[in-house]
């Protein structure tokens, strides 16, 4: 599964009357679980399609049923999406419909001649994985040759006409390496840069030791900022036309530190901040056998009701499990977040970042105002692994949290 499913475009431009409405603009769909890459992160544990993907005919319909809802743009992943045998034609489906159709791709087989059907069948922008120079993206995808295939699709769909931008997962062994994986993919044209945590979800969960540290979240943020802030000036002092290269952060990276507003922002927009979690209100994720989720990475738990056995607008209307975010309040805060400062508007971040930690929603340690806020007293947060996952699709384990003195400065 290629992980980072954050919107890049669709939620920005939601327009005022559709603010308060539960509309599902965004859409990730996973079309098959079949991969050609045994990514070491990987959330579903992609590899095999699942048994009873959804045919080609009950594909067809969703497409209609997304259409009736009104959502704007449909995002293709996996397992690998290209390797479905009908992935171009529901691409052509979806654009006869007027959804944009994107897609989210590990690029391993993406050749220019692939890429030119996909661009003729009407795919509008594909978004590359790019997990940080080459050893170590090799390292977490699981197959040597990998980055260098990543760097290949880019340019293949360039060609091809598509809009093309990048997505990479901060973990351990690249989230010293931000800077020379954004000077990369500039030089590569990406003009748009997606970047997310790697959270303890499916072959993640198994290696713990690639996660973060809650404290880690400061010093990431603050090198994204940077970033962003150069890019910026780079471009002003240039005369460049267009828009400068603009970081797009994901909803597990956060919140309300200094640098909100500048990476939250697109460059040159209006500001802007984290507003909660969206699943379920304006999202909305498919699995490829029709089981239905209010976003595509949560875990287990937040698998909903399967098209096979109602109709998509029933799911979307009546399913309590997909719209949880709906009836969300302050009450289920718990831990740090139930007395911060700005819990009535986060309400504990990234869902599924907090559930695949410590095993409920509510309270996430993975945050700039919180670990800065702790400081003050002395002190931080480290995850110690009291639960491994199962081995499943979109499985977790847990983490406790132990509180202990923070270092003092070298």
């Amino acid at each position: 599964m290629s992980a980072e499913t954050e919107p890049a475009e669709a939620l920005r431009r939601i327009r005022p009357e559709e603010a308060d409405q539960d509309i599902p603009i965004y859409v990730v769909w996973e079309i098959t679980m079949k991969c050609d890459q045994p990514c070491a992160h990987c959330g579903s544990r992609a590899g095999r399609a699942r048994d009873e993907e959804l045919s080609t005919e009950q594909a067809l319909e969703v497409v209609q049923a997304l259409a009736r809802l009104g959502t704007r743009e449909v995002v293709l992943i996996g397992g690998e999406a290209y390797l479905r045998s009908d992935c171009e034609e529901l691409i052509g489906a979806l654009v006869a419909c007027g959804i944009q159709a994107v897609m989210q791709t590990g690029g391993r087989a993406l050749t220019p001649e692939r890429a030119r059907r996909l661009a003729q069948a009407g795919l509008a922008a594909v978004g590359v994985s790019v997990d940080g120079p080459e050893l170590v993206h090799d390292k977490l995808r699981g197959n040597l040759g990998s980055h260098r295939a990543a760097l290949r699709a880019i340019d293949a769909s360039r060609e091809a006409g598509m809009a093309v931008t990048a997505n990479t997962q901060i973990n351990k062994l690249n989230a010293h390496l931000l800077r020379e994986t954004a000077a990369e993919l500039r030089a590569h044209g990406i003009g748009a840069w997606q970047v997310q945590l790697t959270g303890p979800l499916g072959r993640a969960a198994d290696r713990p030791e690639w996660i973060v540290d809650p404290w880690d979240v400061v010093p990431i943020i603050d090198t994204l900022a940077a970033i962003q802030l150069e890019a910026v000036e780079t471009w002003r002092s240039s005369g460049e036309v267009g828009r400068p290269f603009a970081i797009m952060p994901s909803n597990n990276v956060g919140y309300f530190g200094p640098h909100e507003q500048v990476l939250r922002s697109r460059p040159l927009a209006r500001e802007s901040h984290f507003a909660g979690c969206k699943a379920g209100k304006h999202t909305l994720g498919i699995e490829s056998d029709g089981t239905i989720k209010a976003c595509p990475t949560l875990p287990l738990p937040y698998r909903g009701s399967n098209v096979k056995n109602l109709t998509l607008e029933e799911i979307w209307r009546t399913d309590r499990v997909v719209g949880f975010s709906r009836h969300r309040t302050r009450d289920e805060l718990w831990g740090f977040c139930a007395s911060c400062y700005y819990a009535d508007v986060c309400k504990g971040g990234c869902t599924w970042m907090a559930h695949t930690t410590l095993g409920r929603p509510g309270n996430n340690p993975f945050c700039y105002h919180r670990v800065t806020q702790l400081r003050r007293r002395g002190v931080r947060e480290r995850l110690e692994k009291v639960e491994a996952a199962p081995g499943v699709p979109f499985d977790f384990g847990r983490f406790a949290i132990v509180e202990e003195p923070w270092p003092s400065d070298p």
